[in-house]
């Protein structure tokens, strides 16, 4: 069984002025999700700042997360690492704490090889409770998961799935040929939904939702209902709001998209800072041309 099949958010975590997260804000976020009908919550990945949240943050953000959703969609916990020893110990944290899954990017800045990431996540795999989603993300990383590394990976029983943020098309449809019977694989990249949906893909794990959780969802829904011209109709009305919410490192649009609706503050954390002005005024115009509240 899949761990979710549909939409996933991959939440922003909000702060306050003084830097300290806002589990308020983030219990508020959570329940509009659910509202807008997200068909899975993921916790502290690259759009929650995971990399500055603090160990005590960290584990907090995962255990309030799993406490509020209580169960009404899954919960996917952002665990990955550089230093493995620390990501199996937040592996089991968050399986302890109620977590459906754990996402679990590729390490940063060591440069592994190919060897050395089947070791890892067979080590991190072999110490969870729950299913293992592979987070491969090469431009943020520095290493990308090869599709024959993914043959390797998909032998332990714990591994089930694929986040796949890598804009080599081909290479991801290579994945598909070799382990698509295998691991279940989401968009990890908004532009790239029906595109992967197309080839056999579960949902998508999204940055857009946090913006438009009901149309995300649309274009997930419309195309397992076999509505694919709906769905990629969706995709590129979408398309122009997904530029502006990559035009500048992730999650600093997104941020201000959300304060700009009333959600959060547009705080982040050193070393990324507020978008750029130009940026800002360009998101918020495609924002309103699709009727956001702004």
């Amino acid at each position: 069984m899949a761990i979710f099949k549909g939409a996933g958010v991959a939440i922003v975590t909000p702060m306050t002025a003084d830097g300290e997260v806002n589990y308020e804000v983030l219990g508020e976020m959570l329940e509009a999700q659910i509202a807008g009908g997200t068909d899975a919550i993921i916790i502290c990945g690259t759009t929650g700042e995971s990399s500055t949240l603090t160990d005590a943050e960290h584990r907090r953000a995962i255990a309030y997360a799993c406490e509020r959703v209580n169960g009404r969609v899954p919960v996917i916990a952002g665990t990955g690492s550089n230093e493995t020893d620390y990501a199996v110990e937040l592996t089991k944290s968050a399986c302890a704490d109620g977590a459906d899954a754990v996402l679990v990017v590729t390490p940063y800045y060591n440069k592994t090889t190919q060897r050395g990431l089947v070791t890892m996540y067979n080590t991190i795999a072999d110490a969870s409770t729950k299913p293992v989603i592979l987070y491969n993300v090469p431009s943020r990383t520095g290493i990308g998961i090869q599709p024959e590394t993914y043959v390797k990976l998909a032998e332990h029983p714990n591994i089930a799935a694929i986040k796949e943020a890598n804009s080599d098309i081909s290479k991801i449809v290579e994945t598909f040929s070799l382990v698509g019977d295998k691991l279940d694989i989401y968009s990890g990249n908004d532009d790239q939904i029906v595109p992967i949906l197309s080839m056999g893909g579960m949902g998508c794990i999204s940055v857009l939702s946090n913006v438009v959780p009901a149309g995300t969802v649309a274009i997930t829904d419309k195309f397992f209902a076999g509505d694919v011209a709906g769905a990629a109709q969706l995709q590129c009305k979408y398309m122009p709001l997904i530029r502006s919410l990559f035009c500048e490192s992730n999650p600093i649009p997104v941020k201000a998209a959300m304060a700009a609706m009333g959600y959060c503050e547009n705080f982040l954390r050193l070393p990324l800072v507020p978008m750029e002005e130009d940026h800002y005024e360009t998101m918020i115009q495609r924002m309103r041309a699709l009727g956001i509240n702004v």
